[in-house]
């Protein structure tokens, strides 16, 4: 297989994680031509870690590291290593993600055979279950909330490979192709997600766009994952509202008109109860509202380049 490989790996506070997530990437069976790290503004250790192994006498593939001053976010930072990279498909990997050997052989010769596949993914699971589900890529409901399709189901029952609607962040494979045709304002991610469904806006777009995605499940994946359920009050506000908001920027800039009127009240259902859960559980996180109208002008730019990439009017 003739294809170059980069991984790319965005790292806060990730100290705990990074050397083991490292060493499995140094043991894949495919050759990788280089790392990239960018660190946003770690108040641990990890930066420290990456330089030790970078100042290891003989590492298996060279190391570049970007160190933020500031925490720029997940979708920002992801762009940053796309810029530096000339590779021909793109690994975005969490830290928290430990590859099997063959992860990324697998994933390369499926999209080697077939170009149009955009992205791809393996069977995520649960380090401290593997038998149990994590990710077997993403599913959108008809009302347009995506899922981590198999989540929490057992590993025998996603034995079988074949598309999907899009792959989740956390180990993602895409290519450089797909990269450069369905980027908007010259960015493949959102910047303005900062972090959440950025992934999913990214999957949205590719459909649009006609790429299609697959799940191999040969290609395994362990992931920590560090939130746990029941912990949302415990994550800061302004998490909360871009987890909240971005929904709403996905379906802003990616959502044709024919097909909201299709589940015009479905969607009006779902949105007055999520609405009003909001007002009474959690009514701070509602002022994301005031965010979205202040980046409404930006918003309605990025639709019209997309209409245009797609219709090829200017």
């Amino acid at each position: 297989m003739s294809a170059t490989v980069s991984v790319h790996i965005v790292t806060f506070n990730s100290g705990k994680d990074i050397e083991a997530c490292l060493e499995a990437v140094f043991g894949q069976t495919f050759p990788i031509d280089q790392i990239i790290i960018v660190d946003n503004a770690s108040a641990d250790d990890t930066i420290q870690q990456v330089e030790a192994i970078q100042s290891r006498e003989s590492i298996p593939v060279p190391i570049s590291l970007v160190a933020n001053a500031d925490n720029a976010g997940f979708a920002p930072a992801h762009n940053q290593a796309i810029r530096i990279s000339r590779a021909d498909y793109m690994l975005i990997l969490n830290p928290d993600v430990i590859l099997t050997p063959t992860y990324v052989e697998h994933l390369i010769r499926i999209m080697n055979k077939d170009q149009g596949i955009g992205s791809a993914t393996g069977m995520l699971v649960f380090q401290s279950h593997p038998e149990i589900i994590d990710s077997t890529g993403l599913v959108m409901n008809r009302i347009w909330r995506a899922f981590d399709r198999g989540a929490g189901e057992s590993a025998d029952n996603w034995k079988l490979s074949g598309d999907v609607f899009g792959v989740s962040g956390a180990a993602a494979m895409y290519s450089r192709t797909m990269i450069e045709a369905i980027s908007i304002k010259d960015k493949f991610f959102d910047d303005d997600f900062f972090a959440y469904k950025e992934d999913v806006d990214v999957a949205w777009r590719a459909r649009l766009f006609g790429f299609k995605s697959y799940y191999c499940a040969e290609a395994i994946g362990y992931h920590k994952r560090g939130w746990k359920k029941g912990s949302r009050k415990q994550q800061p506000l302004f998490i909360r509202r871009y987890s909240f908001i971005n929904r709403y920027k996905m379906l802003y800039k990616n959502l044709r008109p024919s097909a909201w009127k299709k589940q015009l009240l479905a969607l009006l259902a779902y949105e007055v109860a999520v609405h009003a859960y909001m007002l009474l559980r959690e009514p701070k996180v509602l002022g994301a509202w005031l965010d979205f109208r202040k980046q409404l002008p930006e918003l309605r730019e990025k639709r019209r380049e997309i209409e245009e990439k797609l219709t090829g009017v200017k």
